[in-house]
């Protein structure tokens, strides 16, 4: 049994931090599109830049920094239809990434620097996905934000050097793990679902047929629902902290 449970009283500085541009549409858009129209402030933080997302059969001219460039425009015109403000980027090498202390430290510091409210990420257990096996990237980018999370977002004895720095410790209220197989909270996006296919769109050097994809992402309507009359959902792993 899942609930909603995204009806705060005050709008709320939320954190999205995940793996590659087109992360936050694909596992979640709908539902910050949602939120941004709730009033809420989102930010997004992706890791990398997606620089290996092409394939070197078929876009012969295509490199990896001139991907990087590419992608970093088409997730800010995506955040833009989304509703968050302009996205940060680490730029670390795409399909690289591992959760060591080191990464875990520049996590740390980012939460400390934006203290959100509430933090969303990926679910670092999903080791399949709809599309087959989830990708390393996503995984470790989960895993690495939760270890941020806890225990050392709020320790000051974690990460010296952080305090020094100026950024004090700070916990959100609620960590929201998008991409997940064990959710325990339901968002229905139906009237956001649009807006979600938008966003999407704007990633073009992922999407090799837009039809095609559109048309897969209206087979994910609830099973309670009907093509003519369709309703949505996205969900996810909540742990609440406030």
């Amino acid at each position: 049994m899942t609930e909603t449970i995204d009806h705060w009283e005050t709008p709320q500085k939320i954190l999205v931090i995940l793996a590659h541009p087109d992360d936050p549409e694909f596992f979640c858009g709908a539902t910050l599109a949602k939120w941004a129209r709730a009033g809420h402030e989102i930010t997004y933080l992706l890791l990398t830049c997606g620089d290996k997302g092409f394939n070197p059969t078929t876009h012969p001219e295509m490199t990896p920094e001139k991907l990087c460039g590419i992608r970093h425009v088409e997730q800010a015109n995506a955040a833009k239809v989304i509703g968050a403000k302009p996205p940060l980027f680490m730029d670390l090498p795409d399909g690289y990434l591992i959760p060591d202390l080191n990464l875990r430290r520049e996590v740390v510091r980012e939460i400390r620097r934006h203290k959100p409210n509430i933090l969303v990420t990926c679910d670092p257990q999903n080791l399949f996905a709809l599309y087959g096996i989830n990708h390393p990237d996503h995984r470790a980018c989960g895993q690495v934000v939760l270890d941020a999370v806890f225990p050392a977002a709020d320790n000051i004895a974690y990460f010296p050097e952080l305090i020094e720095e100026g950024f004090q410790p700070h916990m959100p209220k609620e960590v929201w793990c998008s991409l997940t197989n064990q959710p325990n909270t339901t968002i229905d996006v139906t009237e956001t679902w649009d807006i979600k296919m938008k966003a999407i769109l704007e990633h073009a050097t992922q999407v090799q047929d837009a039809g095609k994809l559109i048309e897969r992402f209206k087979s994910r309507r609830t099973e309670d629902s009907t093509e003519e009359n369709p309703r949505y959902e996205e969900k996810f792993r909540v742990v609440k902290y406030g």
